[in-house]
């Protein structure tokens, strides 16, 4: 295999989404030229409040644990980064790319996914709790920042590609947004490969903050295939490289490996399948994938990560008094909503489980934390 990019697709190609045929935003607005309505999707994400947010919430480490640690935040630029390659290289809208890559993890809530999993335990009797649909959430209503509409009043190209997962239940909820869920349909390429672009980022990043925090070795990384081999080849290049240098070598290369394959097995399944436009990618099976080799590779490598680090028993505490503080916010704010914000207690008027879930996701590690002292330390300030 090649350890080079492919060659650059010429121009936008006609399966891509076409941003001046946009099926459209919930409120219609005037044309934002000159930028495209993409363009303007990108940008009302970065200036949402919920995106500053993810500069202080978690992948696998809580926030005070250190600042060299990957947060919401880094994670989302690098899959833009990555999404933006793949995008260019296939022919791909790639603002839609980039859109859908910093808006993936809007409706993530504190401390990682066992934040999600507290609030769906918490949610059960009151219509679970799903991050994607979340983000959806984020981004439809709870964001406040416009006059004449809640929400971002984003495409229906770039709110459908945020939903990577959706209950049935869930989708039958939404409208034209989740049908594709029922009729088992896919979304856009470009929604295909910022999913991938996703699984990329947090195994390789996770995979260095773990080797950073010295949960991991790099004697037992050395049973995974694709780290070992590029490992051996770095230091057969350059075998006086410090450890930061070598696994930053070892990882970079890693990465390319990954996206170099991905292109071009994508670019296999575009030739089998032949889709003339974007409601032809619809109808195809997914197109954007790994060869089934690199594949198994890389899933090797998740399995490898979830046995030693996400498994972790330092890892497992922290989760545990996550957990632990989750519940307790929540039975405290469901019991009493009185203790939230004026803007949340509003919404609980209407439907207090959801306000209270509302409220906790968006949260950052730190202020969680804070809130918590506030609400059960007889000391703390209110």
């Amino acid at each position: 295999m090649t350890d080079h990019l492919p060659q650059l697709a010429p121009q936008l190609a006609i399966f891509a989404a076409q941003s001046a045929h946009t099926r459209g935003r919930r409120h219609p607005e005037p044309a934002a030229a000159p930028r495209s309505e993409y363009q303007r999707d990108r940008d009302r994400i970065i200036h949402s409040t919920a995106f500053r947010r993810l500069e202080y919430k978690t992948q696998v480490f809580v926030n005070h644990e250190g600042d060299l640690f990957r947060t919401r935040l880094t994670h989302s630029l690098e899959v833009a980064q990555i999404g933006r390659t793949l995008a260019r290289m296939l022919g791909l809208d790639e603002d839609l790319t980039e859109t859908l890559a910093l808006a993936h993890d809007l409706g993530h809530t504190p401390f990682g996914h066992v934040g999600q999993d507290v609030l769906n335990e918490c949610m059960k009797e009151h219509g679970g709790f799903e991050h994607n649909l979340q983000s959806l959430r984020v981004v439809d209503e709870l964001e406040q920042k416009y006059a004449e509409f809640e929400g971002l009043n984003l495409t229906f190209e770039a709110r459908e590609g945020i939903l990577k997962h959706c209950s049935v239940k869930n989708a039958e909820k939404l409208g034209e947004v989740g049908r594709r869920f029922l009729e088992g349909r896919q979304p856009s390429l470009e929604a295909q490969v910022t999913n991938l672009a996703d699984e990329i980022a947090y195994n390789n990043h996770d995979l260095d903050d773990g080797l950073r925090s010295g949960l991991i070795t790099m004697e037992q990384l050395q049973q995974v295939d694709i780290f070992a081999r590029h490992l051996d080849t770095v230091q057969g290049l350059y075998p006086a490289l410090n450890d930061r240098r070598l696994i930053h070598e070892t990882v970079r290369r890693m990465i390319n490996t990954l996206v170099v394959d991905l292109i071009e097995q994508t670019r296999r399944n575009l030739a089998q399948h032949r889709p003339e436009s974007l409601e032809d990618v619809r109808r195809c099976p997914p197109l954007a994938a790994f060869s089934p080799d690199i594949l198994e590779q890389h899933r090797a490598l998740k399995r490898f990560l979830f046995q030693n680090l996400y498994r972790h028993y330092k890892v497992a505490r922290m989760s545990e008094k996550a957990q632990r503080l989750l519940r307790e916010l929540f039975q405290a704010f469901s019991g009493e909503p009185r203790l939230m914000p004026p803007e949340h207690r509003a919404r609980a008027d209407h439907d207090m489980h959801r306000a209270v879930a509302d409220y906790i996701a968006g949260m950052t590690d730190r202020y969680a934390i804070r809130e918590h002292r506030r609400i059960f330390d007889i000391e703390e300030l209110a």
